[in-house]
């Protein structure tokens, strides 16, 4: 049986937990009173490792690394046909060509991928956590307690790699609120511009009109003085001839008299 996803962390062989044919077998079970119930519903569950073959030290010991891998990395589980199966990692100890391989594969992997070398990029970073856990399995099984320290490292580390991803979110989604507000009021001050230039125009042409009234007024009033001007100079020069007059008239009255 073939995992469903290829990893870089190493795994043991898959482990059937359940058929779809446990049904079938509970009426079977039914019908014949119990005589073959455990004959086609067995789980193939692999046999416990015999206590003659290690020590019980080493026993305890192995069985103890096996659940602190577990607790570290969980196994996986999916469904294929109607079958439940599951798959833990290896408890096997690397070698020097084990870790020698990781590193091509992650080479390899990475170009299959195409993941950048530079900038965010989720497969890359997928990856590389990927060959962490296999390093974390690799460590934990030489050494449990280093293992739990890499364990907290790597959760450190996906902390604040969140963190960050949380904060760089946020900033984009405040940089658009921005852009969006900054879009907004880039509209509104067109229209406001839009309507500051009309009013002008509408100012410009009333300067315009109230100038030409008042070179109206002021010519109207310009030939209206000269009229009034001419015309008294007009009066002026009527009265001095009448006066003019007038007084040569007396002095001819005047003249006779004295003689």
């Amino acid at each position: 049986m073939v995992p469903p996803n290829t990893s870089l962390l190493k795994y043991d062989n898959p482990i059937l937990v359940s058929r779809n044919t446990e049904k079938k077998a509970t009426k079977q079970k039914g019908k014949t009173g119990g005589a073959t119930g455990n004959g086609s519903s067995a789980v193939p569950v692999p046999s416990p490792p015999k206590a003659g073959k290690l020590p019980p030290v080493e026993a305890q010991k192995n069985q103890q690394t096996e659940e602190i891998l577990n607790s570290i990395l969980p196994p996986k589980e999916w469904q294929e046909s109607g079958q439940l199966w599951t798959q833990q990692v290896s408890s096997t100890p690397a070698t020097r060509l084990d870790v020698v391989n990781l590193q091509e594969s992650l080479d390899q992997k990475l170009q299959q991928r195409q993941a950048r070398e530079t900038g965010i990029c989720p497969v890359r970073r997928e990856l590389y956590s990927q060959s962490f856990d296999e390093l974390i399995r690799q460590v934990t099984i030489n050494c449990a307690e280093r293992g739990l320290l890499l364990l907290r490292v790597r959760d450190e580390i996906r902390m604040t790699i969140a963190a960050y991803q949380t904060l760089y979110e946020s900033s984009v989604a405040f940089g658009m609120r921005k852009a969006l507000q900054a879009e907004q009021g880039k509209a509104d001050m067109e229209n406001r511009i839009s309507d500051l230039e009309s009013e002008k125009r509408d100012l410009e042409r009333q300067v315009n009109e109230l100038k030409a009234k008042c070179e109206a007024i002021e010519k109207r009033e310009a030939e209206r003085r000269m009229v009034e001007e001419k015309r008294h100079t007009e009066e002026i020069q009527f009265l001095k001839r009448t006066n003019q007059q007038l007084k040569a008239q007396l002095e001819g009255i005047i003249a006779p008299t004295r003689k």
